[in-house]
């Protein structure tokens, strides 16, 4: 009998095992898919000599990560590529906003578009670099973050913190506004808060943004040499050099829960596997809670509050195989590993406000990875493999565009909205679409069918709105990893500090996991101390401490 089992070998839920296989336990890993990684997998599915990432590319977060770092993947294999700038963002007329490597060279290039914006970009690295890593410390350890907390907190006393806690919750087109007198600066730091759901317009997108965007100036946006999967084959050799277990092809269709505590799970084959001290779930909220997990089995009041579960943006994704690099107009974009698509901050609002009123955006907001930029390996010398994706509603109440896109996501659709993303790439790049030997186009339903807790294509294990964060995620009152069921935790992006590649949720998971059965250990053995004294007659001093 294993201590623990695992659901699902997604970042999270690997980096849950290693650590338990850390602390000694012993730890199986249960996966639906063929082939461990969840969200960080590669292929080569668009062209043979064409390494494709399938969903997740740049890793930011991952190393920017304590969790990870801790982990030394180094050792397994894990190595990081970098494309010569972290990010672009073309406009029309041939200008490129560019996060560079180097703060200093942001900087000359933000001053370009407008006097003392390259001091602004100056100001918020600055900031960045008092703050940063209590920052990170707070964001990817459980909440409420007591010891990166009170830091962080006496860094504020002396640092202004009303002034940047406003700044923090602003919409990023005030931030942007209030920073800068041009574009490009706006344009990095709205771009990057719509890498999750956040409107320029949304409370919190500003400091999302300012967020990204400093951990790209400060670590880039770094890919896995070979693929994304790479970074998955570390974790699962790690995990297997500590004696842990990682079974793919099982699904699991149930928590076994007996008297309130989780004990086993059971698969879609049948097979009972019991839980010696816990089970952890990298699984999607709305399928553990009511899913896996039997409602009868949860309080009345957190069955309630998951009807207000929100999903974060459906995503549509396009893979390509070029046969040379992207003819962009403004050429600093061919140095950048992802490239923004919009036709400027209001473009990005436009978008935005298509996809809340349920409809498909006619000129998407692309989100585009140059790969062999980034990484000579994923390709042929002199070709690029690439990718783009964007978002769409969940539901579908009309199509912005021309081509009476209903949400079906049938050949025809799919086709259609591929497409128009090209036209989209095409806008910056004229002659892109003559470029391409071969694309594969992952609609919403395909991405779900290949991971399950990619619900409609959602890739942030729910919505980043400030609604659902911190004591929110996923319900009021949690934004822990522990479970209404004792023995069971939420080891998903749905638990705090949600989507992103950087292990927190499952490392959270796990932790509290072993303080949990070192509690009991405490207790058990107090319990049979007491037991002892019991039969010899002994009584406790009332008045002992």
């Amino acid at each position: 009998m294993p201590d623990a089992v695992v659901i699902g070998a997604g970042p999270n839920g690997l980096v849950a095992a290693n650590l338990l296989a850390d602390a000694g336990w012993t730890v199986e890993v249960l996966e639906a898919q063929p082939e461990p990684g969840g969200a960080v997998r590669s292929d080569r599915g668009a062209h043979p000599d064409f390494v494709s990432d399938l969903f997740s590319a740049f890793y930011p977060l991952a190393a920017a990560s304590p969790v990870v770092a801790r982990l030394r993947l180094h050792e397994y294999g894990l190595r990081w590529s970098h494309a010569p700038a972290v990010l672009a963002h073309p406009l029309a007329d041939g200008r490129c906003a560019v996060l560079e490597r180097r703060a200093a060279d942001t900087v000359a290039g933000l001053e370009e578009f407008a006097t003392g914006d390259g001091a602004a970009w100056q100001g918020l690295c600055d900031v960045w670099g008092r703050l940063g890593p209590d920052i990170l410390g707070a964001l990817f350890t459980p909440f409420p973050p007591v010891r990166s907390g009170v830091r962080l907190a006496a860094r504020l006393r002396g640092a202004g913190g009303l002034r940047l806690a406003r700044t923090m919750v602003l919409p990023v087109r005030r931030l942007g506004e209030e920073e800068f007198r041009g574009e490009a600066g706006r344009l990095l730091l709205a771009g990057n808060a719509l890498h999750a759901d956040l409107a320029p317009e949304a409370a919190g997108s500003g400091g999302f943004g300012w967020l990204m965007s400093m951990l790209g100036q400060t670590h880039g946006f770094p890919v896995p040499a070979g693929g994304a999967g790479e970074f998955t084959a570390a974790l699962v050799r790690r995990l297997k050099d500590r004696g842990g277990a990682v079974r793919c092809g099982e699904r699991v269709v149930e928590v076994v829960v007996r008297a309130g505590r989780a004990v086993a799970v059971r698969t879609a084959g049948g097979e009972t596997v019991p839980a010696g001290k816990a089970v952890l779930a990298d699984v999607a909220v709305p399928d553990l809670y009511g899913g896996l997990v039997d409602v009868r089995h949860l309080p009345g009041r957190f069955v309630r509050d998951l009807r207000g579960f929100q999903w974060d943006f459906a995503t549509f994704k396009v893979d390509w195989a070029l046969d040379g690099r992207v003819p962009w107009t403004a050429e600093q974009a061919s140095t950048a590993g992802t490239v923004h698509l919009a036709d400027g901050v209001d473009g990005l609002t436009r978008f935005a406000a298509q996809i809340a009123m349920g409809q498909v955006p006619d000129q998407p907001f692309a989100l585009f990875g140059q790969m062999t930029t980034a990484d000579a390996t994923r390709s042929p010398a002199g070709t690029e493999s690439a990718w783009a994706y964007t978002h769409v509603p969940h539901v579908i109440k009309g199509d912005a565009g021309d081509d009476g896109l209903t949400g079906a996501w049938d050949e025809r659709e799919r086709e259609a909205m591929a497409d128009r993303v090209e036209a989209q790439v095409e806008r910056y790049a004229p002659g892109f679409r003559s470029r391409i030997l071969a694309r594969r186009v992952l609609a919403p339903p395909t991405l779900q069918a290949m991971n399950a807790n990619l619900h409609g294509g959602a890739i942030n294990g729910g919505t980043t709105a400030m609604h659902q964060q911190l004591v929110f995620r996923p319900v009021p009152g949690t934004g822990r990893p522990e479970t209404p069921v004792e023995g069971l935790y939420l080891a998903s992006a749905g638990a705090h500090p949600g989507g992103g590649v950087h292990g927190a949720p499952g490392a959270n998971a796990a932790r509290a996991a072993l303080r949990a059965r070192s509690v009991r250990g405490v207790l058990t053995r107090g319990q049979r101390a007491l037991s002892r004294r019991d039969r010899s007659g002994e009584r406790e001093d009332p008045d002992r401490a």
